[in-house]
């Protein structure tokens, strides 16, 4: 399955799509504005989120909190923004699984990501890399399946929290790989790593040995040898990682096609005013376009989103239908 271009918008075009609502853009925001992250701090939401809120911060002369909330894999935080009040003053920063994959995974999901948000901007996407423990015995994919073949149910992996591309792209590879691995969730990047180089998941389900995660959470660990990255799940070599093969090129005729991508987006309540929502569009596209930012985005690993509120509810869309057909055939659930 092919991730679909991003269309970046230059910053000329969302000006002129926020000029429709001046009057009321420009007397918004008048006191701070709460963003909601959907991830602890440290992680590369956070990363994200922290540093558009710097921006925000001069650009709008009003404070931008930053209020970390992951319980449930960013579905409780998800939830308090869908109920919010739509002026502009509370905004929710997810990432894939509570904006297009929980609808697949929870029965009785309190909001509908489709319907319950108005959709701000993709401010970033990167693709997942496989680490394990140094002391797993394998030094590539093809080895590391042949273990967890060997010793079915034995073997324990981290997720940055349940319905998230962490979860679900190793729930992909257990099955066209046939391979037998237990989840143990985590509330986010930074605990799952912690409990991935401990190799102890401090309880009934043993050591945990592998994650997929964003690079940002584990780019200085790999490189101080305290994980091993043994793939990436981009459609192509990642470039802060060159010498580590994707899990297309493992061999493993079943994984030829094999691609899940990582994204977060920026969403506001239902029935945000349309033109806050452009304001808030056009000046995060210009933040995105910014060579500092770009380089901080970079050195950690993430690529910059960009493009209009629309082209961001299509994507939802893409993903959720995407996503909710890997759900059913895996047979992953939460409740």
């Amino acid at each position: 399955m092919k991730i679909i271009p991003i269309l970046i918008l230059t910053f000329n075009s969302c000006v002129m799509q926020a000029s429709a609502g001046l009057p009321q853009s420009q007397t918004w925001p008048q006191k701070p504005i709460r963003i909601v992250v959907a991830a602890p701090p440290g992680s590369s939401v956070d990363i994200v989120s922290r540093l558009i809120a710097d921006k925000l911060k001069d650009r709008f002369q009003q404070a931008i909190i930053v209020d970390n909330k992951p319980a449930a894999g960013g579905t409780v935080a998800a939830t308090e923004v869908a109920k919010a009040k739509a002026d502009g003053y509370t905004l929710y920063m997810g990432f894939n699984g509570p904006l297009a994959n929980a609808p697949a995974l929870y029965k009785n999901l309190p909001y509908d990501p489709r319907h319950d948000f108005s959709p701000v901007i993709l401010t970033a996407r990167q693709p997942n890399v496989l680490v394990i423990n140094p002391s797993v015995p394998a030094n590539n994919l093809k080895q590391f399946l042949a273990l967890a073949k060997s010793q079915p149910g034995k073997l324990n992996y981290a997720s940055v929290g349940n319905g998230s591309v962490s979860h679900l792209s190793m729930e992909l590879l257990k099955r066209e790989a046939m391979i037998d691995i237990t989840h143990v969730p985590f509330n986010g990047g930074p605990p799952a790593v912690q409990a991935v180089m401990a190799g102890d998941a401090g309880g009934a389900n043993g050591d945990i040995q592998a994650i997929f995660t964003a690079p940002s959470n584990v780019l200085a660990q790999i490189k101080a040898g305290k994980l091993k990255a043994i793939a990436v799940t981009s459609a192509q070599r990642f470039a802060l990682l060159p010498d580590v093969p994707t899990v297309a090129e493992s061999g493993v005729t079943a994984l030829a096609s094999f691609e899940a991508i990582s994204w977060n987006a920026l969403v506001a309540p239902r029935d945000t005013p349309p033109a806050i929502v452009a304001r808030l569009n056009a000046e995060i596209n210009a933040i995105l376009l910014d060579t500092d930012v770009k380089k901080k985005f970079t050195n950690a690993g993430i690529e910059v989103g960009g493009g209009t509120a629309e082209w961001l509810r299509d994507w939802m869309t893409a993903e959720a239908v995407k996503w909710g057909a890997i759900i059913r055939l895996t047979g992953a659930s939460i409740d």
